[in-house]
């Protein structure tokens, strides 16, 4: 083991750690940040904000995951000495998703406003995450001249699908923060533990 494959490791593991924390300590309490930014966005889930957020909820969400996963098997079946590759990613994005369902009924937090579901990781910041993760491993080993306006696009939809929950009143902030957490954490971890990490040619990997 490389020393930089250690030092991902460890930044997944005190990642990790920090979602579980955090999840611990606001399952029976919301935060005063939560608090405050629950205030002061009453009910603009029903005004015109709350209607543009909701379009962008539609677009960034659930099905993300889905979609980043048909091109993996689209990859996969097009050019076959990346098999190995896709299906390794593939699984990181699993799991980097589960992270959400698994976790809710741990930490069983409830919603700022009444609402389907639990609150803690947010699905849909969870669902983008994991989709922008794997994403940036796939152009780190295929594509590395694309790493750094993909991760900008990342970094960029993420903070929109989470602004985009807290406006919709469904999720406090923290919830936002905890699935970003636990998406890095866990998609470190799982990468180098699929030799994802650091990023190679693809072919060394499948090899």
């Amino acid at each position: 083991m490389t020393v930089q494959v250690r030092r991902w490791l460890v930044v997944g593991v005190v990642l990790s750690a920090a979602f579980v924390l955090l999840g611990l300590s606001v399952a029976r309490q919301p935060l005063a940040l939560d608090v405050a930014v629950a205030d002061a966005l009453h009910d603009v889930y029903a005004q015109p904000l709350g209607r543009v957020a909701q379009a962008g909820s539609d677009v960034l969400g659930p099905v993300l995951p889905f979609v980043l996963g048909t091109a993996l098997v689209a990859l996969a079946l097009r050019r076959r000495e990346h098999v190995g590759l896709c299906v390794r990613l593939a699984v990181v994005l699993v799991l980097c998703r589960l992270t959400s369902l698994v976790f809710k009924p741990i930490f069983l937090r409830e919603r700022p406003r009444d609402y389907p579901d639990l609150s803690y990781p947010s699905g849909h910041v969870t669902s983008v995450a994991s989709t922008g993760f794997v994403l940036l491993l796939l152009c780190a080993w295929l594509w590395p001249r694309l790493v750094k306006p993909v991760a900008v696009a990342v970094v960029v939809a993420t903070v929109l699908i989470a602004a985009c929950r807290v406006v919709l009143g469904v999720h406090w902030v923290t919830d936002t923060i905890g699935a970003v957490l636990a998406v890095t954490g866990v998609g470190l971890l799982s990468a180098c533990a699929l030799r994802l990490l650091p990023p190679g040619d693809g072919r060394s990997l499948d090899g």
